[in-house]
């Protein structure tokens, strides 16, 4: 069982980062309704996706109103060349590696393709 994620919200996106790298996919909580939502914090109109670095993570949050869904690998090569655009095309953020509070950054989805490309060309 990996660590939790703690209340160090650029230690977690880092986290996110070179996990996602190293295993080659993330993890989203999806159900017979869509993918998991929260309203974000700076403005209640766009809705942040969070998404985990480890199933585990991800797992941690099926329960109340999520408790129907599941979580599903997303790989990161369809998350960058899909999903990232999709994404800043519907105004949704990502909410990479939140911790068991529900909370960690809100990233506008095009900042963390760029992110992506440039741990990948490391």
């Amino acid at each position: 069982m990996s660590e939790q994620l703690g209340d160090d919200f650029d230690q977690n996106y880092v986290k996110f980062l070179s996990d996602a790298i190293e295993t080659g996919c993330v993890w989203a909580l999806e159900s017979d309704e869509g993918f998991a939502l929260c309203a974000s914090i700076n403005n209640e109109e766009i809705d942040v996706m969070p998404m985990w670095s480890q199933p585990e993570y991800a797992e941690s949050h099926i329960e109340g109103e999520w408790k129907n869904y599941r979580a599903v690998p997303i790989a990161l090569e369809e998350l960058l060349e899909d999903w990232l655009p999709g994404m800043h095309e519907d105004l949704t953020l990502v909410g990479p590696n939140w911790n068991s509070d529900l909370e960690g950054d809100e990233v506008e989805p095009l900042d963390l393709l760029e992110d992506f490309e440039e741990n990948l060309e490391d």
